[in-house]
């Protein structure tokens, strides 16, 4: 399963090199941000409207980890269209990191053996599927239509222009729907899932739009819309 989690995973290499990068070379500045950090903890720093763009152009051998980077980006793209859930930005930043792994994006959950290319055969999963499967299959459809279109609207484009593919709307629908479904299922709390859910059911296309902005930026800096 994936968890709302990402902020978890941050290091203290990397919360150091957040302070380095707000403090630009200032010894002063360095010390005030590193004061806020043990006072108020990462999240107000995390925040600062300069962090995400200078993650994107650092130039030294302090790279930012992974968890950093994904957090960072998302939590902005989200704060960019009024949606202030932290929360929700841990999980969608788990969603990239975990669904850019090998073949994970077309399964369940790692240990599964089947793989799914299309969200109708995720669909006869979900008729076919009972117990805690059948939550995570609920869960994988709204991830995998929210992983297209959020990452790969080009394709959907394209596949739509080429092969008479279904628009950007059928992904929508159905990736709320299975969000939706998951978020009222009794695992959705037990897995502190339940409001990140729900809303991401509701709120479907406004997250597809903040992860289009990540992915022209992070995955396809050339690619036009």
């Amino acid at each position: 399963m994936i968890r709302a989690n990402t902020r978890g995973r941050l290091t203290p290499a990397d919360l150091q090199l957040v302070v380095l990068l707000l403090s630009r070379g200032s010894a002063h500045r360095r010390a005030y941000l590193e004061r806020r950090l043990t006072t108020e903890g990462p999240d107000s720093l995390l925040d600062a409207p300069e962090l995400a763009e200078r993650l994107l152009t650092v130039r030294s051998m302090l790279l930012p980890s992974e968890a950093l980077f994904f957090y960072v980006l998302v939590r902005h793209a989200l704060r960019n269209t009024g949606l202030d859930d932290r929360d929700l930005a841990d999980y969608l930043a788990a969603l990239l990191l975990e669904f850019g792994q090998r073949d994970r994006a077309w399964r369940i959950d790692w240990n599964d053996d089947q793989r799914h290319r299309y969200l109708v055969d995720i669909l006869a999963d979900l008729e076919a599927s009972g117990g805690d499967r059948r939550f995570k299959v609920m869960v994988h459809l709204g991830n995998y239509a929210l992983w297209l279109t959020g990452v790969f609207p080009d394709y959907i484009a394209a596949r739509r222009l080429r092969k008479a593919g279904p628009d950007v709307s059928y992904y929508d629908a159905l990736g709320s729907r299975g969000f939706g479904l998951a978020s009222d299922h009794a695992l959705a709390a037990q897995y502190g899932l339940e409001l990140v859910l729900r809303t991401a059911a509701e709120r479907f296309a406004v997250l597809r739009g903040a992860l289009n902005g990540v992915s022209d930026r992070v995955f396809f800096p050339s690619s036009p819309h």
